[in-house]
């Protein structure tokens, strides 16, 4: 197992860059099959999220690998390496594995213990099948990240620690008070129709606001998530969809507005939010200045931080610009934004009656979040599924050759009974099937001992030479174990759920 990961996520990089650096669909798609063609990888996955964007892949060279994906991740993400650079992070085979069990459990998430992560790793997994671009290797680490991860919420209070990022969300726009009792009667515009948008219209429906419309580009999907929200048994809560040429208008009538979309420009302009409202937008604040922090000099200084084992993560990212005092005057219209990249003007702001709360703010309130103690316990479920599946890793890795060596066996007592039956033809059947059962007891007896013991020996941390000791021992054909591993790898049962 060659596997490495590099990435940028809200740990490392400011907003500003996450949001230069999102990825569209399409544009997912294109990355994963150019890093298949380029030459370290055999393998890719891409797990894009509104706070994270980290490329996967199962590598033959490490330096080498770190360099392409990191070249792949700034081409496609159109920021350019050397400014994409101080915020990458590199892990490596087992850091690698603990990397994305974490985020499986909501420990790496903006809102600790957030269980919306999982969706998003299934959707990775199920992109990585789709485009064939995840093997073995990253589908067996994907199918157990999500067990992991399942593991982690049944078992734990971990729930405890965060909520989505929705509800964590609607805390920050209430401002201290319960959003249930903030919520209760408002109406509400939800701007999309995608996981996220739909997951924000249910978590409004049941925390009490008495109507929501939905806006998204698509009617039919906005028409289909209406039909859901009517659905619940759970809510009485008012619903109906709109055209995106509405929004407009129902900005005059909404009290909540919360925008997901994939739109690579802004929804609502802070002129347009300030015209639904009837009020002048003021001019800026001048902005202060970014606190300089030092950063790598270039992508090989992350190699060098994994392989000399001093550190497994990017630089602290630069402190985030404060955006002018939000005005202490009554609200008007709370605005939540969860796009990456924004949906809506920072610049609202500076409207009065307007308080906007977007992914840039979430993670500053987030920082300062507790912890429940159930945390240490799932770093310790993490700890232990890590273990097993690099020992269950390291056991397959010596499985082709043990397959490989019983096939050699077995060929071998077909060419003895083959060479018997010529030197005496006059044997029975019955005596014939004796023999053959003999030899191959034999056989077995013989190949039984050092087979168990070369996968127990393969499964501990620096195994992976006891396959390699196994072939030169007994001269197996290298193209053999290759076809074995081949033959395992289109199994079109493996790693489906």
């Amino acid at each position: 197992m060659s596997l490495l990961v590099v990435g940028l996520s809200h740990r490392s990089a400011p907003v500003s860059v996450l949001e230069r650096a999102s990825l569209a669909a399409d544009t997912q798609a294109k990355l994963l099959q150019d890093t298949l063609a380029a030459e370290p990888a055999t393998e890719a996955a891409v797990l894009a999220t509104c706070n994270r964007i980290e490329l996967y892949a199962d590598v033959d060279k490490f330096h080498a690998g770190v360099a392409e994906l990191s070249t792949l991740l700034a081409q496609h993400s159109g920021v350019g390496l050397d400014e994409l650079t101080p915020y990458l992070y590199v892990h490596y085979e087992d850091r690698a594995v603990h990397h994305l069990f974490s985020v499986a459990c909501g420990l790496d998430s903006m809102v600790v213990g957030e269980g919306q992560i999982l969706g998003q790793i299934k959707d990775a997994l199920a992109r990585g099948q789709e485009l064939h671009t995840a093997g073995r290797l990253l589908n067996d680490l994907f199918q157990q990240a999500l067990r992991v991860g399942k593991r982690a919420h049944s078992e734990t209070g971990i729930d405890r620690a965060g909520q989505s990022l929705v509800s964590f969300g609607l805390q920050q726009l209430a401002a201290g008070a319960d959003p249930g009792l903030w919520a209760r009667g408002k109406r509400a515009l939800v701007i999309g129709a995608g996981s996220m948008s739909s997951l924000a219209a249910a978590t409004l429906a049941r925390t009490g606001v008495a109507e929501i419309v939905v806006a998204n580009r698509t009617r039919s999907r906005a028409d289909r998530l209406v039909e859901i929200l009517q659905q619940g048994d759970d809510t009485t809560v008012r619903a109906h969809a709109v055209e995106m040429s509405a929004v407009g208008d129902e900005l005059t009538r909404a009290d909540v507005v919360i925008s997901c979309t994939g739109a690579t420009g802004l929804v609502l302009t802070a002129d347009a939010l300030a015209d639904a409202l009837g009020v002048t937008l003021d001019a800026p604040a001048e902005a202060p200045a970014a606190t300089a922090v030092p950063v790598p000099a270039d992508v090989d200084q992350h190699a060098a931080w994994v392989e000399n084992g001093s550190a497994t993560s990017a630089p602290e990212a630069p402190r985030r610009i404060t955006l002018p005092a939000q005005s202490t005057g009554p609200v008007r219209l709370a605005l939540l934004d969860l796009a990456m990249p924004r949906d809506i003007d920072g610049a609202a702001h500076r409207i009065d009656g307007v308080r906007l709360v977007d992914i840039e703010s979430l993670a500053d309130a987030s920082a300062d979040a507790p912890m429940a103690a159930d945390v240490d316990q799932v770093r310790t479920i993490v700890a232990d599924e890590v273990a097993a599946f690099g020992a269950a890793q390291r056991a397959a890795h010596v499985a082709p050759t043990v397959v490989a060596l019983r096939t050699m066996a077995a060929d071998v007592v077909a060419g003895e009974i083959a060479r018997l039956d010529g030197r005496l033809p006059d044997l029975d059947e019955k005596q014939r099937a004796e023999i053959t059962q003999t030899v191959r007891r034999v056989v077995d007896k013989l190949l039984h001992a050092p087979t168990v013991r070369v996968k127990q020996l393969a499964s501990e941390p620096g195994g992976a030479g006891y396959a390699d000791a196994l072939r030169e021992l007994f001269d197996l054909d290298p193209q053999t174990v290759a076809a074995v591993s081949r033959a395992d790898l289109n199994d079109p049962n493996r790693g489906r759920s």
